[in-house]
């Protein structure tokens, strides 16, 4: 298999990151992370659990008589912590906060609150399953705890459209004679839902199962308000999906399910831009090898696609994600004789495998989640195990679309930085002005326009000759990180006119003007492989009058009529 991450010493508590986006946050024992979600600042956070494991003096000088009583102590002083990590576009740890609970408990998932904020759902190591609602800075706002007497867990919580979650999981047996069979357990282990609304109220929780084992693992909300459930079951030696769909208020309309002879695992189900339903399920073969199988599923439990995606390797799709024209990402592992790795996966909407990336070291890595990014990028989790120790560590990979891995961008204030130190003689000379967001203005009053005029004058020319190869030079040997060159044409708010709307047009018109101008020259001055690249990045736009350049609240309408420039880089929004 194809190994791509290089591994960094890494030190207890401290993370560590190389060239490419790949974030390994290293603590004592085995954690992990298991879902990723955006933030609205464009910054990616990640829930998961570390370890923690701690024994106070009285509970050491205590003598047990009981094994039991042993055990039970043990258990409030070692065990797992919801662990919440958030990261910047620049790879930097920008938030570590472990969620210490009365009990030991563990992290499933994570979604976004409107305001900023985190729901998180996950379970105590003593069944009982958890709602968190935290704030954008790691703080709790309430704690929901339910579930049944029994032993419970959690696999997935969504975000219903009223603003209430939909949580899914599994709940042993809880039927006694005298109790009601279809409300309390009709098998070993039963799908269980339960739905709150946004402020936290259970609204309803049921069961859902046969006389065998079910579990729940993963749900999604129709156009209609219905709800499609993936679960898992098991009969005797066979083990298959099954898909169930019930209404707002739980009750089942159809349930279908997915059992042959095979080894079915249940993923993911995910609801399609057409609103119809794409399930990641895994497969074992004759020479019992896993391999991928999807499924595209209607409203009235039809299986319109059917599709398995034979690869090399048993592989899986634990997470799937669905981009604008239909085309689907998926993050899972890949495992041969001798380790397993990450696996990132790009399909068509047919099913087609496009692409397929392994991410990983000798030992054991596995992706759980993905989040498409605003960018098209894709954020996904998982664990990376270190070689050394053995131990899995929290693992964090950004992804371009073509499931390359992204690289960690210098941040604008090296930028700026060295743009300074660049023009250093055109700044001190009062020819030039650059800001720290990477924006470029001139300074020089021979380098404006006239009014109207937007043809390049022979000393406009002399300085874009002087200042564009320059600028262009030092770009291109940063243009792995380098998004976009913005060349903005601008304009004064002067025209013959008392009209605004002919007034706008014409200015708008004028400044694109200027800005092709600028564009053209310099990008006929470069050679063959900077044109090449610069069409690629090189945007020109007009912007009229709407930032006028003002002096004590007066417009200075001569220093309006100028060109700008401005980079983006790949790590900004």
């Amino acid at each position: 298999m194809r190994y791509i991450l290089t591994i960094i010493l890494l030190t207890s508590f401290i993370y560590a990151k190389t060239a490419d986006f790949s974030i390994i946050i290293d603590e004592k024992f085995n954690n992990a992370l298991v879902d990723v979600t955006e933030d609205y600042d464009r910054s990616i956070s990640a829930v998961g659990f570390i370890k923690e494991y701690k024994q106070s003096r009285s509970q050491s000088s205590k003598t047990y008589t009981n094994a039991f009583d042993y055990l039970s102590s043990l258990s409030n002083v070692h065990g797992s912590q919801i662990h919440l990590v958030k990261i910047d576009n620049h790879a930097d740890i920008t938030l570590r906060e472990s969620i210490n609970l009365a009990s030991f408990s563990e992290a499933v998932t994570i979604l976004k609150t409107p305001q900023n904020g985190y729901l998180i759902g996950g379970q105590t190591l003593d069944g009982s399953l958890l709602i968190l609602k935290l704030g954008s800075d790691g703080s709790k706002i309430f704690l929901k705890k339910f579930g049944t007497p029994m032993s419970d867990k959690i696999s997935k919580i969504i975000i219903l459209r009223d603003g209430g979650v939909l949580a899914i999981g599994s709940s042993a047996t809880s039927r006694a004679y005298s109790q009601n069979i279809f409300e309390n357990g009709l098998g070993l282990n039963d799908i269980y839902l339960a739905r709150f609304s946004d402020n936290g109220t259970m609204l309803w929780s049921k069961k859902y199962g046969s006389n065998y084992d079910d579990y729940g693992i993963d749900a999604t909300e129709a156009d209609d308000g219905s709800i499609i459930v993936l679960g898992k079951k098991s009969i005797d030696t066979k083990v298959g999906a099954v898909l169930l769909r019930v209404t707002e208020l739980g009750d089942k309309i159809w349930l279908r399910e997915i059992v042959d002879d095979k080894v079915i695992t249940p993923h993911r189900v995910i609801k399609s831009r057409e609103n119809n339903f794409i399930v990641s399920l895994s497969q074992k073969d004759e020479m019992n090898k896993e391999q991928i199988r999807l499924l595209r599923v209607d409203l009235a439990k039809n299986i319109l696609q059917d599709k398995t995606v034979y690869t090399t390797y048993s592989s899986a799709l634990k997470d799937i994600k669905e981009f604008a024209d239909g085309k689907i990402a998926g993050v899972g592992y890949v495992q041969d004789l001798y380790d397993t790795d990450g696996l990132a996966m790009l399909l068509n909407s047919k099913f087609s495998m496009l692409s397929q990336e392994h991410y990983g070291s000798n030992e054991y890595d596995s992706l759980s989640a993905l989040s498409i990014l605003h960018n098209s990028q894709i954020a996904a989790v998982g664990v990376h195990t270190n070689k050394e120790s053995q131990e899995t560590n929290m693992w964090l990979v950004k992804l371009n679309r073509d499931l390359s891995m992204a690289q960690i961008s210098d941040k604008s204030t090296n930028f700026y930085t060295q743009l300074t130190e660049l023009f250093k003689d055109e700044i001190k000379a009062d020819k030039i002005i650059i800001k720290e967001d990477l924006s470029i203005s001139f300074n020089d009053r021979n380098l404006y326009f006239k009014v109207g005029e937007y043809i390049l004058t022979k000393e406009q020319k002399k300085f874009l000759k002087l200042f564009g190869d320059k600028l262009l030079a030092f770009l291109y040997k940063n243009k792995e990180q380098i998004k976009t060159l913005e060349i903005n044409g601008h304009t004064s708010s002067e025209w013959g006119t008392d009209d605004f709307s002919s007034s706008y047009i014409n200015n708008e018109r004028l400044s694109m003007n200027r800005s092709f101008a600028t564009l053209s020259y310099i990008f006929k001055n470069q050679d063959e492989k900077t044109k090449r690249w610069l069409a690629q990045v090189l945007k020109g736009s007009g912007l009229s009058f709407s930032k006028k350049v003002m002096l004590n609240e007066v417009e200075d309408k001569e220093k309006s009529r100028r060109i700008s420039f401005k980079a983006l880089l790949l790590s900004e929004n």
